[in-house]
C-alpha cells in the first residue's frame, strides 16, 4: 500500500515522548505534569505497557501553543 504524502499527518502529532522529554519541553516537573493532568490542564499519556506511558507530541506541542496564545491575549 502507498502512502500520499499530501495526506499525512503532521508528523510530531504520531511521534510519542517519555517523561523526560516532556519535562525538558514543558520545564514542568513530574509532580506538576501529573498534577495538571488530574485537573485537566495537560494532556493525558498514552499507556504504553504495564509500567509505560508517553505523551504525543502533537498534543504537547498544542499545549505549549496555548501558553504561547494566553501571554500574547494578555499582552494585546
Amino acid at each position: 500500500m502507498s502512502h500520499n504524502a499530501t495526506h499525512a499527518p503532521d508528523a510530531g502529532a504520531l511521534a510519542l515522548e517519555r517523561l523526560p522529554a516532556v519535562k525538558a519541553r514543558t520545564g514542568l516537573s513530574r509532580t506538576e505534569i501529573y498534577r495538571r493532568i488530574a485537573f485537566g490542564q495537560f494532556p493525558a499519556p498514552v499507556k504504553l505497557g504495564a509500567r509505560a506511558s508517553a505523551w504525543i507530541a502533537g498534543e504537547v506541542d498544542g499545549w505549549i501553543r496555548d501558553r504561547i496564545d494566553e501571554r500574547k491575549a494578555v499582552t494585546q
